[in-house]
């Protein structure tokens, strides 16, 4: 017959000086005691449970020592509630673990990252046709997983946040990491970072669901949403998408240092071509890229742009993008004679055969923006705008279009993004454009009929 657990009156420090020496218990639950060892001259508060491990035997864990004093919170001593909350907690995760572990190994935010890094590396090995590291992996390697040394670059090490087991992931873990990171990281890039190890963390939980508490995917959405004011159209962000605004004639000069630097150094087209779409379309660089032939519709007088890979599942299809004649003559001799599934966008490809020496290898399509890097710095250059991005042709062309009082629905769908985040982000030429609908339509409201006002009589 199981014995009966005897309670003892623990709840005040005047019951426990009345209990002789020894131990006396508490019940928490069915299976977890809180225990008060008094001693000659203290006493102490520990915890013991049912392991639900092998066995099912019990376990205990100290939790500190008791206030015999008063029943007042005090530095190093626990009054009982405070040991009862401790007692608790401590169970709590002990049989989280326990559960955990009989189920397989401890997934880890390690696990989760390594798993998803290696996704990424794979995705961007499948778009450009060779080995490489992935945006993601860089940064989740810099800042969780740690790296080994790396050229003249010193080792970094893992994060601590790297080795807490998934099911015991709490607020403090990810808002801790997110305060670790370095104070002059941008918010842009601060943002990119939190959304790779939200996207690993929430991939993981999906793939382990039934042996992680329900909580963990609230953990992880509100610990690492942005900081109050990062995502705001009036934030950092705004500003810097503000200079990347360029005018009509800017885009003009980059097309011209476009021209000029195809003639001087051999593109043979093939740069003009690239900075053509981007600045007609508005698109992104990887779906620009990934353009045919066929996709060049000139009886049409459109270009039809692949979607944006960006967020959830596979998407394919493209969205018709209208663009003039200029546009159009300046694709011809690219879409000329080839197959209608060849890349529209080819480059020449090099190796170096000596010092400072190098040789055309063959033509092949672009693959990831950093084909891009040196030939535009050469280009803002020469066009006087040195410090402008590739994306603010993208910007550029948003505006044009709420400049143009196009519906902000059309001009989301023509760029392949939603209307929330035009909304967000381009709120100010939005009002703008507004205002100036407006002002078409107030009409005269006042007559000058007599040039006087007439001052109506006040009734009595």
């Amino acid at each position: 017959m199981a014995k009966v657990l005897k309670e003892a009156e623990l709840t005040t420090a005047k019951a426990r000086s009345r209990l002789p020496v020894g131990e006396h218990a508490r019940r928490l639950d069915a299976e977890a005691h809180l225990y008060y060892r008094k001693g000659i001259r203290a006493g102490v508060w520990f915890v013991r449970w049912r392991n639900w491990g092998a066995g099912a035997n019990y376990k205990q864990a100290p939790i500190g020592a008791a206030n015999d004093t008063n029943d007042k919170p005090s530095e190093g001593l626990l009054t009982f509630l405070q040991a009862e909350r401790a007692a608790r907690e401590h169970v709590e995760k002990a049989r989280v673990d326990a559960k955990a572990a009989a189920e397989g190994p401890t997934v880890t935010v390690r696990m989760a990252v390594e798993v998803y890094v290696a996704r990424r590396d794979a995705r961007e090995k499948g778009r450009s046709g060779r080995e490489g590291r992935s945006d993601a992996n860089r940064r989740l390697s810099r800042h969780v997983l740690g790296q080994d040394k790396r050229g003249k670059q010193a080792a970094i090490p893992a994060s601590p946040l790297a080795g807490v087991a998934l099911h015991a992931l709490k607020d403090r873990d990810l808002t801790s990491w997110r305060d670790g990171l370095p104070a002059d990281m941008k918010a842009t890039t601060v943002r990119r970072l939190a959304n790779d190890l939200r996207a690993a963390l929430n991939a993981a939980y999906v793939a382990n669901r039934a042996r992680l508490p329900a909580t963990v995917p609230g953990t992880i959405k509100h610990s690492l949403a942005a900081p109050s004011g990062h995502d705001e159209p009036d934030g950092d962000d705004a500003g810097a998408r503000e200079s990347q605004i360029l005018s009509d004639a800017d885009v003009t000069r980059l097309l011209r240092a476009a021209r000029e630097i195809d003639r001087t150094e051999g593109w043979e087209g093939d740069l003009f071509r690239l900075i053509v779409l981007l600045a007609a379309t508005g698109a992104r660089f990887s779906q620009v890229v990934r353009m045919k032939v066929g996709d060049v519709q000139r009886a049409y007088g459109r270009v039809m742009v692949p979607v944006s890979r960006k967020g959830r599942g596979s998407k394919s299809g493209a969205a018709p993008v209208p663009v003039g004649s200029d546009v159009l003559d300046a694709l011809l001799p690219a879409s000329t004679g080839r197959p209608n599934d060849a890349p529209l966008l080819e480059r020449w490809r090099h190796k170096q055969v000596g010092p400072a020496k190098w040789e055309r290898t063959g033509r092949g399509p672009w693959l990831n923006v950093a084909d891009l890097r040196r030939p535009w710095i050469a280009l803002t250059a020469k066009a006087g705008l040195t410090g402008v991005i590739p994306y603010a042709l993208r910007h550029s062309s948003i505006v044009r279009g709420i400049r143009a009082n196009l519906p902000i629905r059309l001009v989301a769908a023509v760029h392949d993004t939603s209307v929330q985040m035009i909304e967000r982000h381009y709120a100010k030429w939005i009002a703008s454009g507004l205002e100036d609908m407006v002002a078409k339509a107030v009409v005269p409201l006042v007559s000058d009929e007599g040039g006087n006002i007439v001052l109506l009589a006040r009734r009595p």
